[in-house]
């Protein structure tokens, strides 16, 4: 089965279970799935029609790819004849709904799930979206300085949507899509200080026009140069009310070495109707050597990884999450690889406090029960009479569940995120016990990610083993791990794999199964992982009325206690 937007719904997430397909054309869809190549001469890559002409970039690019967010349907690119890039994020827009055809040439597929600078350039959709944005600047801007007056005029997170999608540059439409909305949405200082109060410890205030940007890292993360010197500048282009709780939250939080620092700026930008300067973003310190989910296998493969490495940043990262409940009463449910970084003294920093959440599948089976419920319960493509049920037992769990969703800012206390929500201080500390148990197997591992192909994202160093499967893990460690990840269930790894760019069913020839076969293995899953979750939830309701609940449900250990075998352990091994 291809990856695609679809396959998320369809395969990936909870929803498959009820999936009715929105309403789409179906001659589209059937160009798509049904198109077989070599079938016919007008169809045959054989036939110079069908064939890129050239995927060779120019020899003095106006633009660069620096990567590739929604699922391979957004792509950061920088324009790079501006003396000072602004941060305006005016990412490229490119639909995954194409012929077959199409997707195949462009590596369509392959940018679902590849991310990095490091790969994602190499593949033809980001050299073709180069050739693209090269023809449409020289046609459209003969004078380079006119795009830089235009550039800096649209506002934040304004798209470049490539419409009529084509192998032929030419025949491929430019639309400038403004994202004026974004920008309404966007609150000024004045609105954050009556949420937070007027003696609120904020960092000091610069324009947006002072960055300057050197690389886009990610969908919410630049490297932006001010004055001479590197910062990460965070800002959102969709959810902004994430981003005004990870401000509150960094500037609330008692310090500690392996937490991000609070924030250096408020950057604000004024925008284009009325007055207003809101509030865009926020920079923080820049931590070069980049993150575990890299370093870890690079290290391994090299021969450099090194027990007292592991057992310190294992211990620096237990010790983080224990201050951040005991100091600060809040939690962390972002805890990967991807949220932690290296100092230049090569010690652990945690990044990341949207309290988002991990990705589905990804954290504690409790946590999971909640999402499952909240996925179906608010997905368009879930039958409503199905939905109305789900909202139910979500409003039961968390009454403000419908405000929270809301895409406004209201200063919740404890963040949007309904799963963790719902969960008692005891029951969120015992989820991320479950957590820290995966990265300290990844840590101990030295890979990348708990699973072999994860369908969200492929790495540079693609994990040889999946959890919980051991292999240079002390054993030790391993009690210590399996008691921390205690009620974990099988995940839709165990039924359907990523191989290469496609779905296809675990231990399967490739060849002897059809997309409608992995749609109904997908759909077997998920059917019994929410009646599982339905079960959990409500057998959780029956006891806490009685007062029999135990919030440690699975008996894993605290976070004190997981530090505790740790030193140990490290003791130990002196």
């Amino acid at each position: 089965m291809e990856l695609s937007t679809r396959a998320i719904g369809e395969v990936v997430h909870p929803t498959a279970a009820f999936y009715c397909a929105p309403s789409e054309s179906q001659e589209t869809l059937d160009t798509i799935t049904n198109y077989s190549p070599g079938s016919s001469w007008e169809t045959s890559l054989l036939n110079p029609k069908n064939r890129i002409d050239s995927l060779e970039l120019p020899e003095n690019p106006l633009w660069r790819v620096d990567g590739c967010a929604g699922l391979g349907t957004q792509y950061y690119v920088v324009p790079l004849f501006l003396r000072r890039i602004p941060p305006i994020r005016m990412d490229v827009f490119v639909s995954d709904i194409q012929p077959s055809l199409i997707r195949e040439q462009l590596d369509l597929d392959k940018a679902f799930h590849t991310k990095d600078a490091a790969r994602l350039p190499r593949l033809a959709i980001a050299r073709h979206i180069v050739r693209i944005l090269q023809t449409w600047t020289k046609n459209e801007f003969p004078d380079l300085e006119a795009f830089e007056n235009f550039y800096r005029s649209m506002p934040f997170g304004s798209r470049l949507v490539l419409e009529e999608m084509s192998l032929d540059t030419r025949r491929v439409r430019v639309k400038v899509g403004p994202n004026h909305n974004l920008e309404l949405k966007l609150l000024p200082l004045s609105s954050l200080t009556r949420f937070w109060g007027q003696g609120f410890p904020l960092p000091q205030v610069i324009d947006f026009f002072e960055l300057h940007v050197v690389n886009v890292l990610h969908d919410s993360v630049c490297l932006v140069r001010i004055h001479d010197q590197l910062y990460i500048f965070k800002a959102l282009t969709s959810g902004a009310k994430y981003l005004y709780h990870e401000l509150k939250t960094l500037c609330t939080l008692e310090p500690h070495a392996n937490i991000i620092a609070r924030p250096i700026h408020i950057v604000t930008k004024r925008c284009n109707f009325g007055t207003k300067r809101a509030v865009a973003g926020f920079t923080t310190f820049y931590h070069s050597k980049g993150t575990l989910r890299d370093i870890l296998p690079l290290l391994r493969v090299n021969g450099q990884l090194r027990r007292e490495d592991q057992l310190k940043w294992s211990i620096q990262l237990t010790k983080a999450l224990e201050h951040l409940k005991t100091r600060s009463g809040t939690y962390y449910p972002d805890l990967r690889l991807d949220n932690i970084v290296l100092s230049e003294q090569s010690d652990i920093i945690m990044v990341d406090f949207e309290q988002r959440g991990v990705w589905c599948e990804f954290a504690a089976p409790e946590i999971n029960a909640v999402e499952y419920i909240r996925l179906v319960a608010t997905d368009e493509c879930v039958p409503e009479s199905v939905s109305e049920k789900y909202r139910k037992i979500l409003q039961d769990l968390v009454p403000a569940f419908e405000s929270l969703e809301d895409e406004r800012y209201t200063n919740p206390e404890y963040g949007f995120n309904l799963p963790w929500i719902a969960l008692s201080p005891v029951e969120q500390e015992a989820a991320e016990v479950y957590m820290l148990g995966r990265v300290l197997w990844c840590i101990f591992e030295g890979v990348s990610g708990p699973q072999k192909a994860a369908v969200w994202q492929s790495y540079r160093w693609e994990p040889e083993l999946e959890f919980p499967e051991y292999r240079r893990t002390p054993s030790a460690m391993r009690i210590l791990i399996d008691k921390c990840t205690r009620g974990r269930r099988e995940t839709l790894s165990s039924t359907i794999m990523r191989r290469h760019s496609r779905l296809l069913l675990t231990g399967k020839d490739a060849n002897g199964q059809s997309a409608d076969d992995v749609k109904k293995a997908a759909k077997r899953f998920w059917s019994a992982e929410i009646e599982a979750a339905e079960k959990f939830l409500e057998l959780r309701d029956s006891r806490r009325w009685k007062g029999e609940w135990n919030d440690n449900f699975y008996e894993r250990p605290s976070l004190k206690q997981v530090l505790e075998a740790l030193e140990a352990f490290q003791n130990d091994s002196l």
